[in-house]
């Protein structure tokens, strides 16, 4: 199985490590130096990575079809895990989302992102030939919706956005009618306006505000201007690892969670977020390149879920650092500090190294990876 790992797509490989490597860079200028510095996050972020290192490589050797045959019980598990986290949660920042392992603190969401994208991929494969399409949209958009709804009762807004966007982009790809698309983007309309009831007062008013900051400066709107002033600080060049100031003298509210970018921005300015983009996006390349190796619809499915999944925290977290979406509680991949997400989309990007080692390899394609 070892020899398996010579045959990993290096690019994708040394692509997902210089962004884990922004990450620790960034972290380590937050937490190691000045008047902040606090060693124990920046040891335990590290302790992380090697695990999410660890989690890519056994994913990527081990065979992507074995999670077909654990789709069903895969999707009844997430279910129950977020039943017991309903029940037995940890509330941190208004959501009873996390579960206290003893030695740690563990988000269930962020793994069951994934998870979401095994049953979907699987389901959608299978099922679409066996149940015809509007048969297939229907079901897998209830299925959804149970887990999206007890993601919503954590209350996790930001969660269950990235997991009706993970089925509609799945969905999407699966050659959906484009009349059957535009009903269920209505029906989405709808469920959105009646998950509006759900939320909690403070993500109410997070939505309300985020055009306009400015009208509660000193409440919901001060984590959005004070990232708008962070990255607006970083101008061409950035101030440098360590030297910003309103990352270093903790003006910046979850500095190396939920609005990192902006602390990279203030940072390395300019030119160094442009380099950050230009890796994300040699690792979305490499993804739509692997989804159109892979051998068959259920490995196509799975790349083409996690793509959707990284390009919607990407997406989310940038909007909301520079005032553009609502703040949502979204981490940027593979940079943002967490245990629970990084080992999760690590484990991700693992199965999608998976899909690539067993791809259908044709001259053709051999041709384009060079």
């Amino acid at each position: 199985m070892l020899r398996k790992f010579f045959e990993f797509d290096f690019i994708f490989f040394f692509t997902v490590l210089l962004l884990l490597g922004f990450g620790i860079i960034t972290l380590g200028s937050m937490f190691l130096y000045g008047d902040g510095a606090n060693s124990v996050i920046f040891i335990r972020h590290m302790v992380y990575v090697v695990l999410a290192i660890g989690g890519f490589i056994l994913f990527g050797l081990i065979d992507y079809n074995i999670l077909r045959a654990y789709s069903t019980f895969i999707y009844f598990f997430s279910v129950g895990l977020l039943l017991v986290t309903l029940v037995f949660g940890t509330t941190f920042r208004g959501t009873s989302g996390w579960l206290n392992l003893g030695f740690a603190y563990f988000q269930p969401v962020e793994l069951i992102k994934v998870f979401i994208i095994i049953f979907l991929a699987h389901f959608i494969s299978k099922k679409r030939g066996e149940l015809g399409e509007i048969t297939t949209i229907i079901t897998s958009f209830v299925l959804v919706s149970i887990v999206a709804f007890l993601i919503l009762k954590q209350p996790d807004f930001g969660s269950a956005l990235v997991v009706f966007g993970i089925w509609f982009v799945m969905i999407f790809v699966s050659g959906i009618k484009k009349r059957y698309l535009a009903s269920f983007i209505i029906i989405g309309v709808v469920c959105a306006t009646i998950a509006w009831t759900l939320f909690a007062p403070y993500q109410k008013a997070r939505i309300v505000n985020f055009l306009h900051p400015e009208l509660d400066p000193q409440g919901s709107g001060y984590n959005v201007i004070q990232s708008i002033i962070a990255v607006g600080n970083g101008g061409l060049t950035g101030q440098g690892f360590g030297y910003g100031s309103q990352s270093q003298l903790n003006f910046l509210p979850e500095k190396h969670t939920d609005f990192i970018f902006a602390t990279i921005a203030e940072s390395v300015g300019f030119i160094g977020v442009l380099v950050l983009f230009g890796l994300f996006s040699v690792l979305f390349s490499r993804f739509y390149f692997i989804a159109g190796q892979s051998r068959d619809a259920f490995g196509y499915f799975l790349v083409v879920g996690v793509m959707a999944m990284f390009f919607i925290h990407f997406t989310v977290n940038v909007g909301m650092n520079i005032g553009m979406m609502p703040v949502t509680g979204i981490p940027l991949p593979l940079i943002s500090y967490g245990g629970s997400s990084l080992l999760s989309v690590m484990i991700a990007c693992g199965i999608v190294m998976s899909v690539y080692v067993r791809r259908e390899v044709t001259m053709k394609n051999y041709i384009e990876s060079y």
